[in-house]
């Protein structure tokens, strides 16, 4: 008999991962009927013949959004408070006084932080946050929805989606169990987990140790550890092209060897485009010492400011643009999806690119699967001026203590260790890849090409025990 499993996207962050990898296929071949239950603008019926229930209402409680921030806030309160350290703080956004309205806001969520502060306090906040979203119109309707559509099980892509939590509270409610992913490597410690399920997947045993440390309402046995889809494509070898064929597509120069700048978004690292431009002058200098070096700079997915232009423009001749495969459906970083065809093309980047350089990114893993290595810029801009965020406050998060040492990754700490730093990288001199795979390891478990098939072991050991 077939079962009937309900893959929930609240937004289009899963599709990567959940549609457009072999994590359907594998799912059928177990002799389950997967829906697709689709909060996103992206249409999985037409765009990949995907079996899709939509989900056409969107409305939060209007006050869901500020008790989501209340909660973050005590979250990362009580993680000071209880692990001694003040990076917590660094988490959290500023707080909006401009305008009555905002002013007013901002007083009624300190006012309910400082009250709350707590770990009871958290559980009273939940409470309060999954109270005004059963009072919603969304919640009857996911729950009309899931009473036609009996699944067996609704599995929900990303567990730090507000669009997410009156649909898994309608599923609870009627009995039916549900299973979240927590999404990326770095959201456990920085209070992102806003849905409360009865399971949850994690990337490895770090992130299950993580869980259990900041949501002891969490128990052991609610955790499995599968890995992460993220990264499964890389092993895919259908997908990698020959160089020829590859460098004749983006017009790449054949007698050159390239070096990949992966941008990232303006809140991470918001003078992002002068690092591009300090490494398009290492390679001027390499080439005049005789090396033929141009570089690859593929901008942040979600990335839509015009900051690198100038640089760009100013490069033409060794900088080669070659933009993510992403479509936009929308002006918010949340409107704007992945397609199956960027997996190919990131493929193939790391393949033929001999490093990556940039700020704090997950794409050093990326790049090791391929045995590449990275260079991270950890040094100040001469632009940096108050009001800008220096990015060196990335490397003193949470998440840059798994490393097993620094050799994990290659930091450059001033701007002129950079060409030297290149040169000896393409000398075979210096390289993170080994320490960088022990890294990689930590984070993303053990078996990376086996992340899809663990998250259905754990799928049908639920459904069974059910």
């Amino acid at each position: 008999m077939n079962k009937k499993i309900l893959v929930f996207f609240p937004d289009g962050v899963g599709l990567r991962n959940f549609a457009f990898t072999q994590f359907k296929e594998l799912g059928e071949q177990r002799g389950n009927q997967i829906i697709y239950w689709n909060n996103t603008a992206f249409p999985l019926q037409d765009a990949l013949g995907y079996e899709e229930v939509k989900i056409e209402t969107h409305k939060l409680h209007p006050l869901t959004s500020y008790y989501c921030r209340i909660r973050k806030h005590i979250e990362l309160n009580v993680a000071t408070k209880k692990f001694q350290d003040n990076v917590y703080q660094t988490y959290k956004f500023p707080f909006n006084y401009n305008g009555l309205k905002n002013t007013l806001m901002t007083l009624f969520i300190r006012l309910l932080i400082g009250l709350n502060s707590s770990e009871k306090g958290i559980l009273r906040i939940r409470k309060r946050i999954n109270s005004l979203e059963r009072a919603t119109e969304k919640y009857q309707y996911c729950k009309n929805q899931l009473e036609q559509i009996k699944p067996y099980l609704v599995f929900c892509t990303t567990q730090r989606a507000t669009q997410s939590i009156s649909a898994l509270l309608a599923a609870q409610d009627l009995g039916i169990p549900t299973l979240t992913f927590v999404y990326s490597w770095d959201n456990v410690p920085k209070a992102m987990q806003l849905v409360e399920t009865d399971y949850y997947c994690v990337w490895s045993d770090l992130m299950q140790k993580e869980m259990l440390q900041y949501y002891p309402f969490i128990k052991e046995n609610q955790l499995f550890v599968t890995g992460t889809p993220q990264f499964e494509p890389h092993y895919d070898t259908s997908l990698l092209e020959s160089r020829a064929t590859f460098f004749e597509q983006y017009h790449l120069d054949v007698d050159k060897k390239y070096i990949c700048f992966s941008g990232d978004d303006e809140t991470t690292s918001p003078l992002d485009q002068y690092y591009l431009e300090d490494l398009a002058n290492a390679v001027r200098s390499l080439n005049s010492k005789g090396h033929q070096l141009g570089i690859i700079y593929r901008k942040c997915p979600v990335d839509t400011t015009s900051r690198y232009d100038e640089v760009l423009n100013a490069n033409k001749d060794i900088i080669a643009v070659i933009d993510p495969l992403w479509q936009a459906s929308g002006k918010n970083w949340n409107e704007v999806f992945p397609t199956k065809a960027d997996l190919k093309l990131l493929h193939n980047v790391c393949a033929h690119s001999e490093l990556v350089t940039n700020v704090c990114s997950s794409t050093v893993f990326d790049f090791v699967a391929h045995n590449k290595p990275c260079i991270y810029y950890n040094y100040e801009q001469p632009q940096l001026k108050k009001g800008i965020r220096d990015i060196g406050q990335n490397y003193k998060y949470v998440h840059f203590r798994s490393m097993p040492s620094q050799d994990a990754v290659i930091f450059c700490t001033a701007k002129n260790q950079l060409v030297d730093q290149i040169e000896a990288i393409l000398k075979g001199e210096l390289s993170n890849v080994s320490e960088g795979k022990k890294w990689y390891q930590v984070v993303a478990g053990e078996t990376p090409t086996q992340a899809s098939e663990k998250i259905w072991d754990a799928i049908d050991r639920i459904v069974d025990e059910r």
